[in-house]
């Protein structure tokens, strides 16, 4: 979900176990930048050897499990395979997908995972630049294919023994202990608002519960491809952050690729993001017409995400959220 930027109070939190982490990788790192701090901490490292750069994160240790991880890198790899370009996991020198560290002061153990780092521009940053509409809807044409061509991937692939991520799920969104957290209880909420949401709530897992659980339209997917975690390299589209992924509806992943899309926007970009998806794959107007629903979810599990993470100063965006959140419940939520 959303991102935090680095500081130095960080660097010194986490630098230590960083370059502790780095020792049982088989590289000989040289200089160590902080590039990231939010649910997770991410380096970039250069190896001194030959100038390969690689992504150190240093995961969160309450959101997932090892085994969860390593699930998360199993797909990754089977999506390189697929020829979809994702930023590449390395093993340590034992051939594990992790290493164990411990951070200074805290005692607090995470896993940190090694991968390519991947060169280009992110792609929410190159379109906030780009004045000229009809770039902007190539750009999500492609992204539309990229996705496709996950789902394509994701459909047809069996999982190998032991895997296991979340299920984004009609429980996992809206049952009692949703995946991102309980957004109803928000502090931020006033009685009327929560009531709202409990209301909308209610009738979201009602309608998820009656949707089809098929491969063809629910497998594992990345549930954050949004344009901030895809990179953009000359013609090429490369997805990061595969933090999120889990067992989910391809309509979800859609409807995030475009939540931040509003008004005329909205629809000039979907329809191009539309159309390059179904340039790779089909995809019927009866799943289409769920979209408007899934952006209700995915703000309400924003708003569940901020409720995990009050130590966060995200006041004004949380107030930004929750007004879009509470106009979608009132005209998407209330025809549910």
């Amino acid at each position: 979900m959303a991102k935090e930027g680095a500081d130095g109070v960080a660097a010194d939190t986490f630098a230590p176990a960083a370059r502790e982490a780095l020792k049982a990788f088989p590289i000989e790192p040289d200089a160590l930048e902080l590039v990231s701090l939010a649910e997770n901490v991410t380096y970039r490292v250069v190896d001194r050897r030959d100038g390969t750069a690689y992504a150190l994160r240093l995961h969160r240790p309450w959101y997932h499990t090892h085994e969860e991880l390593i699930s998360e890198r199993a797909w990754i790899r089977a999506l390189a395979d697929a020829g979809i370009a994702v930023q590449m996991p390395m093993r340590t020198r034992d051939e594990q997908e992790y290493a164990v560290v411990t951070i200074p002061g805290s005692g607090e153990k995470r896993f940190a995972g090694l991968a390519r780092w991947t060169t280009g521009r992110v792609l929410a940053g190159v379109l906030r630049e780009t004045t000229d509409s009809k770039i902007a809807e190539q750009h999500f044409a492609q992204l539309g294919a990229v996705t496709a061509t996950l789902h394509d991937q994701a459909a047809a692939w069996s999982p190998p023994a032991g895997f296991i991520r979340n299920q984004l799920d009609a429980d996992g969104f809206m049952g009692d202990a949703p995946h991102w957290g309980p957004f109803w209880d928000h502090k931020g909420l006033t009685d009327a608002e929560r009531r709202l949401m409990l209301d909308v709530r209610g009738r979201l897992h009602a309608a998820l519960a009656r949707l089809e659980r098929q491969p063809a339209v629910y497998s594992m997917i990345h549930a954050d491809m949004h344009p901030g975690n895809v990179l953009i390299d000359g013609a090429g589209l490369t997805i990061i952050d595969f933090d999120d992924a889990a067992w989910g509806w391809h309509a979800y992943d859609i409807a995030v690729a475009l939540v931040h899309q509003h008004g005329p926007a909205l629809e000039t970009f979907q329809r191009a993001y539309i159309m390059g998806y179904r340039s790779v794959r089909p995809i019927s107007d009866q799943t289409l017409s769920l979209l408007p629903m899934f952006r209700l979810v995915r703000g309400l599990a924003q708003i569940g995400w901020y409720h995990q993470r009050p130590e966060l100063d995200r006041e004004a965006k949380f107030e930004e959220t929750k007004a879009i959140v509470l106009d979608q419940c009132l005209t998407i939520g209330r025809q549910i």
